[in-house]
């Protein structure tokens, strides 16, 4: 629904920026979710101690891909240059997050899947970036 809602929009992108549009966007809200529970998850961990700075890196993360998700879903009139430069600050922070999460990935479930999300993520980031003209 999200690609026909893209491709509704009266700017009228092809089908070449829509798939990596609409990839991206849902990789950033989802991204944004398992985020957002996996440092929930880590509040509930015994460990908690052990866990502030993948906490951290979860909750700034969450907020960067949340943005991202938004920008890239709005059309009208972009500023190639901000676009460019968030996209890029998402891939850092769902990099960073991802290696933070992949270091408690044997011990904690819910750090595996977010690591796994963020890698998605970062992945469809870098495959808007490659459309975006600089």
């Amino acid at each position: 629904m999200l690609y026909e809602m893209l491709e509704s929009h009266k700017r009228g992108a092809d089908s070449r920026e829509l798939d990596p549009l609409t990839e991206c966007v849902k990789a950033c809200f989802e991204c944004a979710e398992y985020c957002t529970i996996c440092a929930d998850a880590c509040l509930s961990e015994d460990m908690v101690a052990d866990l502030r700075y993948c906490i951290r890196t979860d909750l700034d993360c969450a907020d960067i891909c949340l943005a991202t998700g938004r920008m890239a879903a709005r059309q009208t009139k972009p500023s190639r240059e901000i676009m460019r430069a968030q996209l890029q600050a998402c891939m850092t922070a769902c990099r960073v997050c991802a290696e933070e999460c992949e270091r408690h990935a044997d011990h904690h479930e819910h750090c595996r899947l977010c690591a796994q999300a963020c890698r998605r993520c970062e992945n469809a980031c870098q495959g808007l970036l490659t459309i975006v003209p600089q």
